[in-house]
């Protein structure tokens, strides 16, 4: 009886007791250091009781027990979890946590965190970019991830990346990875264009990224393997950088950022020429005092300082973003102007961004905008990398006599170049305007499934004219006539995608599933244009008059047309189809006496399918599977697709119950797994195509009306390059993390490779384009990634990261297949090369004669043992923080390559010093002729301190206007150490291909002088 009785009231206490814990409601608000938190999920720890917080970070749980925990957590800050007991008002203020942030990688079409990866991917975000003057994307990241090779041409504002993921994979393609912006697959090809040859070669392209505001991006995801890119398929060889742009989700109630930049820059480096004594006592004891006097004008200038400058740049930033609670929204306009150290060299650079998401249908339907425009003005001196025997600004100033007087009227007759006259009477300016939008809709049809379709347009608008006038002096027809070139391009591509995402948690496994569709095209239409004997010599004017004229010719012909042109010679269209010759009326000239118009309009397509899979098994086995089909115009039907499949698998080692407790990460991945590449291949190649060649102006001012050129032979066969990629790695971590790493060995083989192959006579074709069946480009090597947090105190922080990289690069299976690449210019040196392609070699191998002092024989040519791409790539950063200040430097440093001096085989030698051209005492060491040898082929070892800053938070209470206040003051380049004995290693210029298509690397032919810059900033938040 009594047992009964005491169980009575056991189960009616119980029944009480559970009954009030179920009755309780709990309300509050969440709030960060800016203020209440909208879109804050709270959670009752262990169930599926919970909500969002409102627009004021309010929330209400409603049946929440007395004993139950609340979990609060918020994307990018520390999760806190409290006890209720008993409370019905609890306020929690979130902390950042960068950590998180850190640990976040965007991949394809998804984010997980590097410790659930399975593949190779690094991520860095905004708070560990570089510093300073930065012009594109790219430049934020270099250094800061192992087998990333990110080498600027030159230092020239805007000027084109060479990026390197892992080595180079393909012959014919840049090798830049694929960009992808908020979604959006860009275009690897230019989209600007040529500056036209006006004379001495046409200028340098500019980065495709520098429409980006490098202060919008948020992070950016760096995709190394086959496992990490095959969800991208044929466009993930060359590996993958996803670019994530910064969003409003903090900052409820609104918050204005503002930033300012001051920069001063200098050349870093010049070459040490003669000056007026210097070079008048060397020619007398050289040559004779006869040719000293003769070459003494009574002068002393320095031409190096002539057409170099220390300049000042700035950039303007300000940004508004307010979350609240349904949605947020970013807003951003930028304005910066970067002054070259060269004089008539600029960038500008306005840009504005919006970005928005909105939740409806209790969260279920989500819809999200990305969209920026910008505008980029492009200021280009007279610096090409293909100008000839008279050289370009740069190599003229190099070799002018210092005895001449620094003025544009000084003229002398013959070859050599005034760099006063030809700065003067130059001018190029390329204007692009750009839009950039991706619009999302994202609706979950149950708790597991999600649909979501993106609609993505990328539209850029460029143009480019050049000028030089008839006051310009020693450029044969062009002096007293004058020339220009009008040039535009507009690259346009759409995109439409669709997928499908799964997600369902098990008892003890996860699996995540996305099926998708892609469909983008790229259209690329334009025309070049010149202009021969101006009717002014006014610069500005010269480039309007052209536009008019061009404008005139356009509107004066009906139906489809390649060509048409007027001059004295009469005026003419080349129709498109069927290629015809027509003399036309209608066509009245202008101001200029002679002009042509060339005009081209390509679209190429590429439809994709693609799914991957993601399984975790106790949170500690964890596998990928990943495959994507591409269907793309550059190939014929019977070989339209490509297949790319790849798998991964991951072990938690440090989940183990043998592994110890100072292990907190121990990760080993295994992966694998086909992608392609198609950029080498080029618009519609695979056809048999014919089109007018480009017209051309001959000296009596007669336009040489062109015929017809084959541009592409048939060839059904042709089909993608496709990379096998092999990659194992370790992850591990200590002590929490304090000290952790990654170590990853792979090998890619690049098969199938595509190539332009020269026919011989007497063959119908001059060319035919193929694939090698049995070439490979293989890359292979080892990747180290070292950090370690030395001190973590409250008022203290030090930590530094270390990365290193080898790859070693070799080309098989050529089976006598070669080529000549790697063009050298310069007075003596038409049809020089200094690189080809070999059997069993890097694909960037030098091929030229051996110097000897004693028996040095130019014609006997060979591979000399050295190639351009570095064997060893790496980087070292150091932070501190004490207290309100902060500083931290940036090494970086390559190894294991070579760099061939062009500017000294062109312009310093003994034989142009003969010529009364100016040099260093240091080519006047050797006696020797102009020859391509080993005598300018030097190691291009260096190390470089690429950045250092120092910043100060000053202190501010938080409830004023002002929320927070930095200033910082960075410098960019401030010192190299190397032997080269060129103004820098870090180069490629772009010096022509001898028409095989195959870019160069490492070749200094008059690189523009990268700067030394030192840069005060202030960002305040209000």
């Amino acid at each position: 009886m009594k047992i009964t009785l005491l169980k009575s009231f056991l189960l009616l206490g119980a029944f009480l007791c559970f009954g009030l814990a179920k009755a309780q409601t709990v309300s509050g608000t969440v709030s960060d250091a800016n203020g209440p938190l909208p879109g804050a999920s709270v959670l009752v720890k262990g169930t599926t009781n919970g909500t969002q917080t409102d627009f004021d970070g309010n929330f209400t749980l409603n049946d929440v027990e007395d004993s139950a925990t609340l979990v609060f957590s918020y994307i990018g800050y520390k999760t806190a979890e409290i006890a209720v007991n008993g409370q019905t008002s609890i306020n929690v203020t979130l902390e950042e946590d960068a950590q998180a942030l850190d640990e976040v990688v965007i991949i394809g079409y998804g984010q997980t965190t590097v410790k659930d990866a399975t593949g190779s991917v690094a991520a860095v975000t905004s708070e560990d970019f570089n510093g300073g003057v930065i012009a594109s994307p790219e430049q934020l990241i270099q250094g800061k991830t192992a087998g990333v090779q990110i080498t600027q041409a030159s230092g020239e504002p805007g000027a084109g990346m060479n990026l390197r993921i892992r080595g180079s994979n393909s012959i014919r393609s840049n090798n830049n990875p694929l960009f992808v912006v908020d979604g959006v697959p860009l275009s690897g090809e230019s989209t600007t264009p040529s500056g036209g040859d006006v004379i001495n070669g046409s200028n340098a392209t500019r980065n495709p990224l520098n429409f980006i505001n490098p202060n919008d991006i948020e992070s950016m995801s760096i995709l190394k393997d086959a496992s990490a890119t095959a969800i991208y398929g044929s466009r993930g060889a060359n590996g993958v950088v996803i670019i994530t742009t910064k969003s409003g989700k903090t900052g409820q109630g609104g918050v204005w950022e503002f930033s300012s930049n001051l920069s001063i820059s200098t050349p870093a480096n010049d070459y040490d020429l003669f000056d007026r004594d210097e070079f008048l006592s060397t020619t007398a004891s050289v040559r004779s005092q006869a040719i000293a006097d003769a070459s003494d004008y009574g002068y002393n200038t320095n031409w190096q300082d002539y057409i170099t400058r220390t300049v000042a740049s700035q950039n303007q930033n300000l940004s508004y973003s307010r979350n609240y609670g349904s949605g947020n929204v970013r807003a951003t306009f930028s304005y910066g102007k970067q002054f070259g150290v060269i004089e008539k060299s600029a960038q500008e650079r306005i840009t504005g961004r919006i970005n928005a998401s909105q939740r409806f249908l209790d969260d279920k339907l989500r819809f999200t905008l990305q969209a920026s425009i910008s505008r980029v003005n492009d200021d280009a001196p007279p610096i090409s990398g293909t100008s000839g025997a008279s050289g370009n600004l740069i190599g003229a100033a190099y070799s002018a006599n210092p005895t001449w007087p620094a003025s544009s009227n000084f003229f002398l007759e013959g070859n050599q170049l005034n760099p006063a006259n030809y700065l003067e009477n130059f001018q190029s300016v390329t204007n692009t305007d750009r839009a950039l939008i991706n619009f999302s809709a994202e609706y979950d049809l149950t708790p597991e499934l999600t649909a979501k379709v993106s609609v993505g347009y990328d539209d850029s608008d460029a143009t480019a004219v050049s000028s030089i006038s008839g006051n310009a002096n020693n450029f044969n027809r062009v002096t007293g006539n004058g020339q220009s070139a009008y040039n535009t391009l507009n690259a346009k591509s759409k995109l439409l995608e669709g997928t499908l995402n799964y997600r369902k948690d098990f008892d003890n496994s996860s699996l995540d599933v996305i099926v998708g569709y892609s469909f983008q095209d790229f259209q690329r239409v334009g025309f070049n244009s010149q202009g021969w004997k101006a009717p002014t010599t006014d610069l500005n004017e010269m480039g309007e008059i052209l536009i008019e004229d061009v404008n005139n010719i356009r509107s004066s012909i009906d139906g489809p047309y390649q060509q048409a042109g007027f001059a004295s010679n009469g005026t003419f269209v080349n129709s498109i189809n069927p290629f015809e010759d027509t003399n036309t009326l209608g066509i009245s000239s202008g101001g200029y006496a002679s002009v042509w118009v060339d005009t081209f309009d390509n679209t190429d397509e590429l439809q994709s399918f693609f799914a991957r899979a993601n399984y975790s098994l106790n949170d500690k086995f964890l596998f990928t599977a990943t495959v994507r089909a591409d269907g793309s115009s550059r190939f014929s039907e019977d070989n339209r697709y490509g297949y790319f499949p790849s798998g991964a698998f991951a072990w938690k080692i440090n989940e183990e119950d043998f592994i110890g407790d100072n292990i907190s990460t121990l990760k080993l991945r295994i992966g694998a797994g086909v992608t392609g590449n198609q950029e080498g291949l080029g618009y519609a190649n695979f056809l048999r195509r014919v089109r007018f060649s480009e017209p051309s102006i001959s000296d009596s001012g007669e336009i040489l009306r062109p015929g017809a050129q084959t541009v592409a032979v048939q060839n059904p066969d042709l089909k993608w390059e496709s990379t096998l990629d092999l990659n194992v790695g370790l992850d591990f971590g200590f002590n929490l993390d304090r000290f952790s790493g990654s170590v990853d060995f792979y090998r890619k083989e690049t098969n199938d490779l595509l190539f332009r192959q020269g026919a011989a006579a007497p063959a119908a074709d001059p060319f035919v384009f193929k694939n090698l069946e049995d070439g490979t480009i293989i890359n292979q090597g080892i990747e180290v990634a070292l950090n370690y947090d030395f001190v973590q105190t409250e008022d203290v922080t030090f930590s530094s990261s270390f990365n290193i990289a080898y790859n070693k690069n070799t080309v098989e299976g050529l089976n006598g297949v070669t080529a000549n690449f790697g063009a050298l210019n310069g007075p003596g040196l038409t049809d020089a090369f200094a690189q080809r392609l070999g059997e069993g070699r890097s694909l960037f191998s030098y091929y030229m004669a051996e110097y000897s002092e004693d028996n040095f024989n130019p014609d006997e040519k060979d591979f000399v043992g050295e190639d351009g791409l570095p064997d060893v790539n790496a980087g070292l950063s150091l932070n501190l923080r004490v207290k309100n200040w902060d500083a931290s430097a940036y090494f970086t440093g390559q190894f294991g390559f070579s760099v061939y001096n062009n500017t000294a085989n062109a312009f310093l030698n003994r034989p142009t010093f003969e010529t009364t051209r100016n040099v260093t005492q240091r080519a006047l060491d050797t006696n020797v002729s102009q020859e391509v040898s080993t005598l300018y082929l030097e190691s291009g070892d260096f190390v470089r301190l690429q950045n250092a800053s120092v910043g100060y938070n000053v202190p501010v209470s938080g409830d004023g206007t002002i929320k927070s206040l930095r200033l910082s003051l960075t410098g960019q380049n401030l010192f190299l150490i190397t032997d080269y004995s060129g103004l820098d290693p870090e180069v490629s210029s772009s010096t022509g291909d001898l028409g095989t298509g195959i870019p160069s690397a490492s070749i200094d032919y008059t690189a523009f002088p990268r700067p030394r810059t030192v840069t005060l900033g202030i960002n305040a938040k209000f």
